[in-house]
């Protein structure tokens, strides 16, 4: 049987969240629509929405579904320069963000003529908000992440979002990888920020917490207006055209109630897994290196320097043994490049291309870290051997 040690990817899909799915599809209307049929599944659909909007600590009206967390966070960023390119002209981007946003940025770049002024990472992988206000003054846009989706360390979201609003400047937060496993209120990260800047914009997906793959939302302050990506119908303040997804919604935010229910209870069993298994590693490995912050990170994260061995081939080597994990995001998934998180703490190309990610998640159990633990060794010397 596989162990599956690779929930920051993708997680199962919850049995509430595939019943809520189920009885949505049976209601029969376009929300759009204004007979009867329509009004019912506009009732689903603006249900879901205030969950959702409860648990993210917004109104209703500033959550907008997405088909997931790459469209949120394009929408957010080229919608938000598109919207203020009239003035100035650079993007804050953090190094060590996800894929989603640094492709997202570099279209900007070389289609839009945006300037990008980027900010480093300290050697755990934070953002330090005092570096980050540096970068703040005459920029059109900031992006950061809440929490680092490979190495896993928390930032100071609220701390990102009091500069952004110090300097008058709109900010986006990618909550795409804490949304579950850490508290995550844009009414709290905004504070007292007035109008169009500071935090007006967090990016979430459904298939990190239990829901279908192909739903997101991305929360939307009330007075910013980025300019869409698709038009035709108006919908969801006409932020994002198309007939909407209902069942994906309403399975959306019962995954989302769930996670967040039950979110310090299952905080405190994962990083009992990820401590066991970090254990097990430096014992069976004792050159190896956990990176990241020590403490302060993603629970049931768990991102290992193997010096010596490629991740490649230790990644290859576990799946033959039945042990799923990843060298990083899966946005990059086969693709042999060095982890460009890695490259931003200071290491070498070497490190960088000898690192794997295990994360636990709600379907994890001890058995799969002891799994984990036996297979390891036999991995890591094939792999270093190979080198």
């Amino acid at each position: 049987m596989a162990v599956y040690v690779d929930h920051a990817a993708t997680t199962p899909l919850r049995p509430e969240a595939r019943a809520a799915w189920l009885e949505a599809q049976d209601v029969v209307g376009n929300a759009s629509s204004i007979h009867g049929g329509g009004q019912a599944a506009r009732r689903v659909l603006e249900g879901a929405r205030e969950r959702l909007a409860a648990v993210l600590d917004c109104d209703p009206v500033e959550v907008v579904f997405t088909s997931g967390g790459t469209e949120s966070i394009n929408l957010a960023l080229k919608g938000l320069w598109w919207s203020r390119r009239s003035g100035a002209g650079s993007i804050v981007l953090p190094d060590g963000e996800h894929h989603a946003t640094l492709d997202a940025v570099r279209w900007l770049a070389d289609h839009e003529g945006a300037t990008v002024v980027p900010v480093p990472l300290d050697a755990v992988g934070r953002i330090d908000p005092g570096i980050f206000a540096q970068a703040l003054p005459g920029a059109a846009v900031a992006t950061a992440l809440v929490a680092n989706n490979e190495v896993g360390t928390v930032n100071d979201a609220a701390g990102l979002a009091a500069a952004a609003a110090a300097a008058g400047v709109p900010l986006h937060l990618d909550a795409v990888s804490a949304f579950g496993h850490l508290p995550v209120s844009f009414r709290h990260w905004r504070a007292d920020a007035d109008g169009p800047t500071g935090l007006v914009a967090v990016s979430v997906s459904g298939h990190k917490v239990g829901a279908p793959v192909g739903v997101g939302a991305l929360v939307v302050g009330r007075a910013a207006t980025p300019t869409p990506l698709q038009h035709g119908g108006g919908q969801q303040r006409g932020l994002r055209a198309g007939t909407q997804d209902i069942a994906g919604a309403a399975a959306f935010a019962v995954a989302a109630e769930l996670a967040v229910g039950e979110r310090e209870e299952e905080a405190r069993r994962l990083d009992d897994l990820r401590d066991a298994l970090a254990r097990s590693i430096r014992d069976a490995v004792p050159q190896a290196e956990v990176l990241g912050d020590p403490v302060d990170r993603i629970p049931g994260n768990l991102h290992v320097l193997f010096p010596g061995a490629a991740g490649e081939t230790l990644l290859f080597l576990l799946d033959q043994a039945g042990v799923s994990v990843s060298t990083g995001s899966a946005c990059q998934a086969g693709v042999p490049e060095p982890s460009h998180v890695v490259l931003a703490l200071g290491r070498s190309e070497r490190d960088a291309r000898s690192v794997l990610r295990f994360t636990f998640g709600r379907t994890s159990t001890a058995r799969d870290a002891e799994a984990v633990a036996r297979a390891l060794p036999l991995a890591y010397v094939r792999a270093a051997a190979a080198r």
